[in-house]
């Protein structure tokens, strides 16, 4: 049993409500680890889901019915404090980021979840490397290829960090698209070409002019029906649309005929949880993998993660944060600091 005073962890006890609660303390049982975390990120769409109550999807099973309490927060970093029997790739001590965490001071996670970050890498673009595996397995899946013309429909962290991404891949030109101008003007900081609102007149027509006839792969993350619809009025033929956005809602009325069947399009189901599990192939990468991926463009300067973050809270404030995830259309991206804690 790891030594500790008190631990506390965000907890969604009803719909729209979130409390800062005590927990029980965590146990470094045999391969796994306890970290003390620094920063959690906020996953604002997955967040958003839990907390009001919608339904989740697993892999390999049918949704179920969403029960509270739930916790949540799945990307994070921190300080390794003790490990388990067996655990031989990180120590106490340890910067590292991890997988499938939650908003807990201390956390007891399975080993392989854990990443140790180089001194060089914050805790704060550490707290941003499992989200950022998203958009990367999604444009691996596309089988993207360098010189190609990309669009990313929607700029939340994952579309932010998909352009960046594209970026790095060689993709001309990336067209950011976002009803909002502020997420514009982001996405041509990180390197989007372009920078378009879905909602102008003859939106499509533009994309087929700046592309040269249309798009070779989309990365669509807003989840909405609409958006799909609409990015594939722009797709030249053959194109890839990655789904990275979770489409919770069945509010589709897609021509499959006209714009997926005749054209040649391949429509691509990118949740992460969708790769394999042990060994990396052509396109589909284990997460461990491209988590390694994320800290090595990170460490190395080529991935801008830290400078994302638009909003800063402690965990005590997790009842405010998310009555305005729940109620604001548009959410900052955000982080829980923990370090100030006792």
């Amino acid at each position: 049993m790891v030594i500790i005073m008190q631990n506390k962890h965000i907890l969604f006890t009803a719909p729209k409500t979130a409390e800062y609660l005590e927990c029980d303390l965590p146990e470094a049982s045999p391969g796994r680890v306890v970290v003390r975390l620094a920063v959690s990120s906020i996953s604002s769409g997955t967040e958003r889901a839990n907390v009001i109550g919608e339904t989740a999807i697993g892999i390999g099973k049918t949704p179920d019915t969403p029960q509270f309490p739930r916790i949540s927060g799945y990307s994070s970093s921190g300080t390794v404090e003790a490990v388990g029997e067996g655990v031989t790739s990180v120590k106490p001590g340890d910067r590292v980021a991890m997988f499938w965490s939650s908003h807990s001071r201390y956390v007891s996670i399975p080993e392989g979840n854990v990443h140790k970050i180089p001194d060089s890498m914050s805790f704060e673009a550490a707290a941003l490397v499992n989200i950022a595996t998203f958009p990367m397995a999604a444009i691996r899946k596309c089988r993207f290829e360098i010189g190609e013309s990309a669009i990313v429909m929607g700029l939340g962290v994952l579309g932010l960090i998909a352009v960046q991404l594209l970026r790095l891949s060689g993709a001309v030109p990336i067209i950011a698209v976002d009803p909002t101008p502020e997420r514009r003007a982001q996405a041509m900081r990180y390197g989007a070409d372009y920078a378009l609102d879905p909602f102008e007149e003859g939106f499509n027509e533009k994309v087929k002019e700046l592309t040269g006839g249309g798009v070779k792969v989309a990365i669509e993350v807003t989840g909405n029906g609409q958006a799909l619809d609409m990015v594939l009025d722009c797709m030249a033929r053959f194109g890839r649309v990655a789904l990275l956005g979770c489409t919770r809602h069945s509010d589709f009325t897609i021509d499959y005929y006209k714009k997926v069947h005749g054209p040649g399009i391949t429509l691509i189901g990118a949740h992460t949880l969708a790769r394999p599990q042990n060994e990396s192939h052509g396109g589909w990468w284990t997460q461990r993998d491209d988590g390694n991926a994320v800290i090595a463009l990170s460490a190395g300067g080529r991935l801008d993660l830290a400078s994302m973050i638009e909003d800063t809270r402690v965990p005590s404030e997790a009842p405010e944060v998310y009555r305005r995830l729940c109620d604001e259309k548009s959410f900052p991206i955000t982080q829980f600091d923990w370090r100030g804690e006792k």
